[in-house]
């Protein structure tokens, strides 16, 4: 290759190094020195805590939304507004918990699946666990139709009525998760090998969305469902004590746990979610150790509202007389000797049907 006489190439690299200089993007550039935090105890702490955890939550949730899932195939008709709601909860569900295996093999080591199904897992992990939520507070609002507005929800609570609802929870989570299909990309990291993370805009635009996802977490997912379980199982409640159900203390002792229970499990993760919140919109940079105290707070409280997201098909079914009779009809069929119980069982869901319809709370 011929090069001419006036060609020098060290003018050529100032004049490129001086043209990268100038068209560097201001939005990266920082003024004050940025604080690096080890974060070698906290992974550490990820890798031994999470893949157990994921486990025992993967499979507890094929098992007992499985369950519930062959129940209501067998025994149920699919065509009720409980059913309906109950089957996309499930569903979601098992979205969800498909996503774990995914999550534990990357907490301990790293993400060796690909980019593809980096943004694929990571969206149907927020799908899965968004819809879930809303599910829950759905039935709990469905609920609160059949027995506080039983005359005037015999005419609205139909077919249609429940498939409306559930295209309505499954298109706000799937537009709640779009932005882990668009950001999130596989790279290297120097200390943890490949990660799938959200990259591929400026510090201050990640930073941005960040907030945006801790207070969608917080308002919408959190906040709002709360709000209303609170109102609906408190006028439940009040309607239950004016009536002259035979089983009402049951009944509202089953809302009292239902309602403390959802409580539990959801306040101690959405409270970090605030705190994580708080602490990026304020200018001054938190310390390494506060840092780590709060990542690791998250990593717990994460993971017990998510178990209790897989669970909760199971909590708000075998509460109730009729799927608690189907679990014995079908432990009766592997088990001769639970046969009589099987025959009693039948009938007290005979009897359970004739009832008023404020029993409709017990499904």
């Amino acid at each position: 290759m011929s090069f001419s006489d006036d060609y020098d190439p060290y003018q050529e690299f100032l004049d490129l190094f001086k043209d990268t200089e100038n068209a560097t993007d201001p939005s990266y550039l920082v003024s004050k020195t940025v604080r690096i935090c080890p974060k070698t105890a906290l992974n550490e702490f990820g890798a031994q805590f999470i893949p157990i955890f994921y486990s025992i939550t993967f499979v507890l949730s094929f098992l007992g939304n499985g369950l519930v899932l062959f129940i209501i195939f067998k025994y149920e008709k699919l065509s009720t507004v409980t059913n309906v709601f109950l089957l996309n909860l499930v569903f979601s569900n098992l979205l969800f918990a498909a996503s774990l295996p995914f999550w534990a093999t990357y907490h301990r080591s790293e993400w060796i699946f690909g980019t593809a199904l980096c943004k694929i897992v990571s969206s149907a992990y927020f799908i899965g666990f968004y819809s879930s939520i809303l599910f829950l507070t759905l039935m709990t609002f469905d609920r609160y139709l059949a027995v506080v507005h039983a005359v005037a929800a015999a005419k609205s609570r139909k077919r249609a009525y429940a498939i409306v609802g559930s295209v309505v929870v499954w298109c706000v989570s799937i537009a709640a998760s779009v932005k882990e299909l668009v950001l999130r990309n596989v790279s290297r990291n120097h200390s943890s090998g490949l990660v799938c993370e959200e990259s591929g805009l400026s510090d201050s635009s990640m930073r941005r969305w960040r907030l945006v996802s801790y207070y969608q977490q917080f308002l919408v997912f959190f906040l709002l469902p709360l709000v209303m379980v609170m109102y609906c199982y408190i006028s439940i409640t009040l309607r239950i004590l004016a009536t002259r159900m035979k089983e009402k203390c049951r009944a509202i002792k089953l809302i009292f746990v239902i309602i403390f229970t959802f409580f539990l499990c959801w306040t101690p993760f959405n409270v970090v979610v605030l705190l994580r919140a708080v602490r990026a919109s304020e200018e001054e940079e938190e310390s390494c150790e506060s840092s780590d105290r709060l990542d690791k707070a998250l990593y717990v409280t994460r993971n017990i509202a998510y178990l209790y997201c897989c669970i909760s098909p199971v909590f708000y079914t075998f509460v109730g007389k009729k799927f608690q009779s189907h679990f014995r009809r079908l432990l009766a069929k592997k088990i001769p000797c639970l046969s009589r119980r099987m025959s009693l069982s039948s009938q007290s869901t005979k009897t359970t049907s004739q009832k008023t319809a404020h029993s409709a709370y017990e499904y």
